[in-house]
């Protein structure tokens, strides 16, 4: 099946998201060593961390209403410029030697608070720049063009460009920020969303309006709620991650880099194939496949005694993960109206972010008490369950032709 170009205004939107997402690598472990230089008090730190995490769970479902409202375009750039210059402002601060921890806290804060608006707006606008048959691949070159910027060019170059001047990496992210939010404005205009959303009246009543819809479709609903088990897995398995490679893959600590890299790479193959896997088995039947393949990785990462095996497993189950995002995120663009799907896709973000913080201490409490062993063996065994309820409750739908 040959492949329809996904056209000019993906690749400008591409080519924002690349940049925004390259931006974002330099910044937040730069934020991290700034906190570091500024206080050695580890709540402090921690606090700057919990002020970026805090607003899609307050913001979230706030956000998905006015990107519904809103006119997506221009409130993508708009969000961007916000975020240019509010970056622009800390990289002052810092060449200045002026940046202090409450200013740290409220620019995490805000880039956070814009970055919940801006998410929501860029997931409802997709479906307008491309058919509906090539979302899958579209998502995944999104997600494949965000992990290259992020995993192997941002990442490595934060702590280089920090240590020649502090100011720097916080620069050249206000200056993604304002590349990103032009090339927004690049795009087509689109026309206004219709259908039930277009009728306006309390934000309350938008958002339950959204949460209800999503409710009501019994196949998103079920994907939304598997994701989130999804989500109580993976936050646990990360948060012990570097203890395990360590401890039971005997990693060396020199070698850490290059293990987690591997499933950077994973992720990246992942993204790239997710749209011809749709097109071969359809968006559903999919997701199950992919959901038995990640617990078969995951099951041979709690087995593996060997940085080598534990590296590869954990790389499939970096791709699978990719594909599951990819295909998930197609799959309520491609079904849930133009006009609500700011609140939905809000509220399906929600729901996964409340189980994330659960893995993670669930998994610290038990590291803590059995070792981090257990905790590969719990995850695997979560998604083991987590596959069975898919293939017992999805049901594959007609595979969309012209889907490559």
């Amino acid at each position: 099946m040959t492949s329809s170009p996904l056209g000019r205004d993906f690749r400008l939107l591409w080519s924002a998201a690349v940049s925004s997402r390259f931006g974002d690598a330099l910044r937040t472990p730069a934020l991290a060593l700034l906190a570091a230089t500024v206080t050695r008090d580890p709540r402090v730190i921690a606090a700057v961390t919990v002020a970026g995490q805090l607003p899609p769970l307050l913001f979230g479902l706030l956000g998905g209403v006015y990107a519904d409202r809103w006119d997506r375009r221009r409130t993508m750039a708009l969000v961007d410029g916000s975020r240019a210059a509010v970056v622009a402002a800390l990289a002052v601060a810092v060449a200045l030697d002026q940046a202090s921890i409450p200013a740290l806290l409220v620019a995490a804060f805000l880039l956070a608070t814009l970055g919940t608006l801006f998410d929501a707006a860029s997931f409802a606008l997709l479906p307008a720049l491309v058919p509906p048959a090539a979302l899958p691949r579209a998502n995944g070159r999104l997600q494949a063009g965000a992990a290259v910027a992020g995993g192997f060019l941002g990442a490595p170059a934060a702590g280089v460009l920090f240590a020649v001047a502090p100011a720097l990496p916080f620069t050249l992210d206000a200056l993604t920020f304002a590349v990103a939010a032009l090339l927004v404005l690049s795009l087509t205009p689109t026309a206004p969303a219709s259908g039930p959303g277009a009728r306006r009246g309390s934000v309350w009543a938008e958002i339950v309006e959204g949460v209800r819809w999503l409710r009501g479709h019994r196949t998103l609903w079920r994907v939304t709620l598997l994701a989130a088990a999804c989500n109580l897995a993976i936050s646990g398995l990360m948060a012990v991650l570097v203890l395990y490679a360590l401890d039971v893959l005997r990693v060396p600590p020199a070698g850490y880099g290059l293990f987690a890299a591997g499933a950077i790479v994973g992720g990246v193959a992942g993204a790239l194939g997710a749209g011809r896997l749709a097109a071969w088995l359809g968006t559903v039947a999919a997701l199950r496949v992919v959901l038995a393949a990640q617990t078969v990785a995951l099951t041979g990462f709690a087995l593996a005694r060997h940085p080598v095996v534990g590296g590869l497993a954990l790389a499939v189950f970096a791709a699978g993960t990719v594909v599951w995002n990819s295909l998930w995120a197609s799959y309520g663009q491609q079904h849930v109206p133009a006009g609500l799907l700011g609140r939905v896709s809000a509220a399906q973000r929600m729901v996964g972010l409340l189980t994330a913080p659960v893995g993670a201490a669930l998994a610290g409490l038990v590291g803590a008490a059995h070792g981090t062993g257990p905790v590969a063996v719990a995850v695997a065994g979560t998604f083991a369950l987590v596959t069975l309820a898919a293939w017992w409750t999805l049901q594959p739908l007609p595979v969309a032709v012209g889907a490559a």
